[in-house]
């Protein structure tokens, strides 16, 4: 019964009118494959708090880039470059001058987001072990002075938080759907893990999905299980069903 009803759900929100309000439009919102993932890497780092203020700090952020977010990091300078305003609750400009910096190296030896997600992936072929060598290659990368809010953007999978933002980067980069967008095959569908918030966990406590009091990594891991129960090959289409049932529960 619950996966029936949960299936209904993914039929009714995973189409084009869920992309207008969620952050998956700054991957929507261009063509080039470069494109794509340098705008959705900054998407997800910002992605927390109120919807409309941090879609509206993106497209300020991406309208600083002329639009062009793969040209923009090529060419970056950081001690001459236009950042400015960028500031979102506990970041600060100079978080995301870092993190353009360390990009704008990344893509300067002809490599790229994919290939870095690619090869930490292969050297562990576990998600969370491939998070931790993401983040450990920015942390280890900083040479700029930075405030809290860069270890925010870019949080540590050794805390063991849920890692709602890189989870939920994931998902667009993986799976393919009128959503998501699907630009990477490195990474089985099957092995994504749940983006989880306070409000995923709280429907998912009442569904009987999760039984843990705490919403960080065990409880990511315990939903996840379950919902391999209901689809083992693509278990976060599931995540379209979790917000429908908030939706509907509001209703």
């Amino acid at each position: 019964m619950l996966k029936t009803q949960l299936d209904k759900y993914i039929e009714q929100y995973e189409t084009i009118d869920f992309i207008k309000d969620d952050p998956v439009q700054f991957v929507h919102k261009y063509n080039n494959k470069s494109d794509i993932e340098i705008a959705g890497f900054i998407a997800a780092m910002f992605a927390y708090g109120k919807r409309e203020v941090f879609i509206e700090k993106l497209n300020h952020i991406f309208n600083l880039m002329e639009n062009q977010p793969c040209e923009y990091i090529k060419n970056f300078d950081y001690k001459h470059n236009n950042i400015k305003h960028c500031d979102y609750r506990f970041s600060k400009d100079c978080d995301l001058i870092m993190i353009l910096k360390i990009l704008n190296n990344l893509y300067s030896k002809n490599e790229s987001i994919e290939s870095l997600f690619k090869y930490s992936y292969e050297q562990n072929h576990d998600i969370w072990q491939m998070f931790q060598g993401i983040v450990d290659y920015f942390y280890a990368r900083v040479d700029l002075p930075v405030t809290k809010g860069f270890y925010h953007l870019l949080p540590n999978p050794a805390k063991k938080s849920a890692l709602k933002r890189l989870n939920m980067m994931l998902r667009w980069f993986v799976r393919k759907s009128d959503v998501d967008i699907g630009i990477w095959n490195f990474i089985p569908k099957s092995e994504l893990l749940i983006p989880l918030d306070t409000h995923v966990a709280k429907i998912s406590r009442k569904l009987g999905l999760l039984t843990r009091k705490d919403n960080g990594y065990e409880s990511v891991m315990e939903i996840t299980k379950n919902l391999r129960k209901l689809d083992n090959k693509d278990p976060i289409k599931y995540d379209f069903a979790l917000f429908g049932y908030g939706v509907n529960n509001k209703l």
